[in-house]
């Protein structure tokens, strides 16, 4: 059986993680964006995902949110991703937002199950806000599903962009049918060092209709983290990275199709650490592939 480790068991035990905060940030370098393909609009390349770490609607969970959400802006970083069936992490970031005054500091994406208004309006009333910026279609499973009335709902100013969702392999060709046809503004899937599916033809799809690209798992559901326990970040990752997380975060920025990943986490030194992705150098192709070469032999 594999050993079960967070990242921060891992923290404290891997080598090679355990830097500076300044080295971790890199805050005198500049700020990675990407531009949102649709508009040109750009957003910092990091941001914050919500599944299963603010799904607690108690005085613990907003307290880790609130610290969480400021390491994020600190960092550089704008956008936050959640769902309406997250728990209660719409609750929890709508409440910290609200009580901060932090919401037009955020770029906020969240999801619905179907084009429920339902559905749309408990979300808005969780997060507290009268629109969001992004609005996309959880778990695209049919190649039919349709986003016009998501697009109403931007036409109504309700979302800024709209955008569809998957994490499920076998749900891929539904995913490219709907990207095809109905051309996002976002497509958010499953992308990882260890998990490189959608570069066979989501990430070429996505391009091709101009819609930007969010990466769900980028540490591989923590597969990352145990297949590099104990060991030390190679010497030839330590120039464009300061730690395991920034080296499998920065594989993914190195891939120009992606707008932005999402890590979750509900630890602000976390926070801090991912969002350092989006600083300094990225590695070239060779570099990737070297990357690749290096996890695939683990």
């Amino acid at each position: 059986m594999p050993i079960r480790i967070t990242r921060r068991d891992f923290a404290a035990l891997a080598g090679g993680f355990l830097v500076s905060p300044k080295a971790i940030a890199q805050t005198d370098t500049p700020l990675i964006t990407r531009a949102i393909p649709s508009s040109d609009e750009r957003i910092p390349a990091v941001g914050l995902g919500t599944a299963y770490v603010f799904d607690q609607d108690d005085e613990t969970t907003r307290s880790k949110a609130a610290a969480v959400i400021q390491a994020l802006i600190s960092g550089g970083g704008r956008l936050i991703d959640t769902a309406s069936t997250y728990g209660d992490a719409e609750s929890v970031l709508g409440q910290v937002t609200a009580a901060t005054g932090l919401r037009d500091k955020l770029f906020i994406a969240t999801k619905l199950e179907s084009p429920d208004a339902r559905e749309l309006k408990r979300s808005l009333a969780r997060l507290k806000t009268e629109r969001v910026d992004l609005l996309q279609l959880h778990n695209v499973r049919s190649r039919q599903q349709s986003l016009e009335r998501f697009r109403d709902w931007k036409g109504q100013g309700v979302c800024r962009y709209v955008g569809i969702t998957s994490t499920f392999r076998g749900d891929y060709p539904a995913v490219e049918a709907v990207l095809k046809r109905e051309k996002p503004d976002f497509v958010q899937i499953d992308y990882s060092l260890d998990n490189r599916g959608a570069e066979k033809s989501i990430l070429p799809l996505a391009a091709e209709v101009r819609a930007g690209v969010l990466t769900a798992l980028p540490f591989g559901n923590g597969r990352l983290f145990r297949a590099v326990h104990g060991k030390e970040l190679p010497d030839w990752g330590r120039v464009f990275a300061n730690s395991w997380g920034q080296f499998f975060l920065k594989f993914l920025l190195g891939d120009p199709r992606v707008t932005a990943v999402i890590p979750g986490t509900g630890d602000p030194v976390h926070m801090t650490d991912n969002a350092g992705a989006m600083r300094g150098p990225l590695p070239d192709p060779d570099q990737r592939r070297r990357m690749i070469e290096f996890v695939d032999s683990l």
